[in-house]
């Protein structure tokens, strides 16, 4: 099976990291599994991926000094794998690893995904346990000069055979435990390490051949951002989706920061190939990261964010606690008429000022125009229509109809706001 049939489309879905940090539980996972499929599934929301050290006993504990606590004692096998901790995850005791809970996610027509650091666990290489399949041990294929320098539970793994099965065993095992998606991370860019040395780009091609021979279709996200766009073959060849931004948060600049960065990529979007603009940071945030709070955005800068991501063709991973979620930012998340975006669009960027950016996505049957207000103040935009657009249109987050002046559209959009048109061909 080629890699681009595993995700023809964005993967729509969600992720624990912005609510729960590194500290979410079996039954945390359950409640959001759950609410996605009573609530968002029929919109085409469907994975639910638990983010970063689900491996951890002890995540969260001194949240107030590390984040990531340095050389804790993980649960791993006896063969460098890394295991769910039974404390956070029960139904992993006795070897079962993700299994029982990658069955319930499965069980509501979900599908179960995961978070993993780049590399060989340290506490493996410092205790020289076995590889899989080889006779060498942690110690012989870790790269102790290839590190992450945000995370210290990793070194690099060697580029060699013995390097390659240790990949092989971890992915079989994902696969085994019924694994639909893999979130790596420290690979997919690294401001440690110049481009031509970093080992993430041998990685990456490690695990897509693990995956190739795993038996199962594995989505493959590589994080975090920027990534780089002179490299862009590099991830359409191996991945799924990639970063391209760094973590991305409820921060205007930060968004409106995104409209460059999908301009770089506006080219390289294709079935199976995604560019990523990170998770959607709405509703209830930051539990796990210290304290909790509603996201900043505005009304209007959520729409933005949304029609963006949308337009784009940008993944959608919704990074708040989903049973807190309330009736507008649910209506935000499952406007259909913005989400068609996703399924069927091709866009391109028409205009990017200081001030304004525009879009346009042609689908089969309709051509969508979204003028967006990057100011600090209400403005009038417009644009010129394609010829192919005929007749009336319709704004899709209001539902009002449009007659264009012409052959333009003119419209009073608030600040950092947007609006969306769209016309049958």
């Amino acid at each position: 099976m080629n890699k681009n049939d595993f995700a023809p489309t964005p993967p729509m879905g969600w992720n624990s990291y912005d609510y729960y940090d590194t500290t979410v539980t079996e039954d945390e996972v359950k409640a959001n599994a759950d609410y996605m499929a009573e609530n968002l599934k029929k919109f085409g929301y469907e994975y639910i991926v638990i983010d970063i050290e689900w491996y951890s006993n002890a995540a969260g504990t001194r949240r107030d000094t590390y984040q990531y606590i340095p050389f804790e004692d993980f649960e791993m096998d006896e063969y460098s794998r890394l295991q769910p901790s039974p404390l956070r995850f029960p139904s992993s005791k006795g070897g079962k690893g993700f299994k029982p809970l990658a069955d319930y996610v499965h069980g509501l027509g979900l599908k179960f995904g995961i978070h993993i650091m780049r590399g060989i666990p340290r506490m493996a290489a410092h205790r020289h346990l076995k590889v899989l399949g080889t006779d060498a041990s942690a110690s012989d294929i870790a790269d102790a000069g290839s590190i992450c320098g945000w995370n210290p539970d990793m070194y690099g793994v060697k580029h060699n055979a013995d390097g390659q099965a240790y990949y092989d065993s971890i992915i079989k095992m994902y696969a085994d435990w019924g694994v639909d998606f893999i979130k790596c991370d420290d690979i997919c860019d690294s401001w440690m390490y110049p481009v031509e040395k970093f080992s993430g780009w041998e990685e990456t091609r490690m695990i897509r051949r693990a995956i190739d021979k795993c038996g199962r279709p594995i989505v493959l996200s590589l994080s975090p951002g920027p990534a780089h766009v002179e490299n862009a073959y590099h991830y359409i060849e191996n991945a799924n989706m990639w970063r391209i931004t760094d973590d991305f948060w409820d921060n205007w600049d930060l968004l409106k920061n995104m409209f460059w960065r999908c301009e770089q990529w506006q080219d390289h979007t294709r079935a199976g190939c995604w560019p990523d603009c990170d998770m959607l940071p709405i509703g209830k945030l930051g539990k796990g990261h210290g304290s909790e709070w509603n996201s900043n955005f505005t009304d209007d800068e959520l729409k933005t964010m949304m029609t963006l991501w949308c337009v784009c063709r940008s993944p959608l991973m919704i990074g708040t606690d989903l049973p807190q979620l309330d009736d507008k930012n649910f209506n935000l998340l499952t406007n259909p008429d913005i989400l068609a975006m996703l399924k069927d669009g091709r866009a391109r960027q028409l205009r990017r000022t200081e001030s304004e950016a525009v879009w346009i996505s042609e689908g089969s049957d309709c051509i969508r125009l979204a003028l967006f207000n990057l100011s600090d103040s209400d403005a009038v935009l417009s644009a010129e229509l394609p010829e192919a657009a005929k007749g009336e249109g319709r704004e899709l987050w209001s539902g009002e109809s449009v007659k264009p002046d012409g052959s333009a559209v003119e419209a009073n959009v608030p600040k950092h706001g947007v609006k969306v048109y769209a016309f049958t061909k």
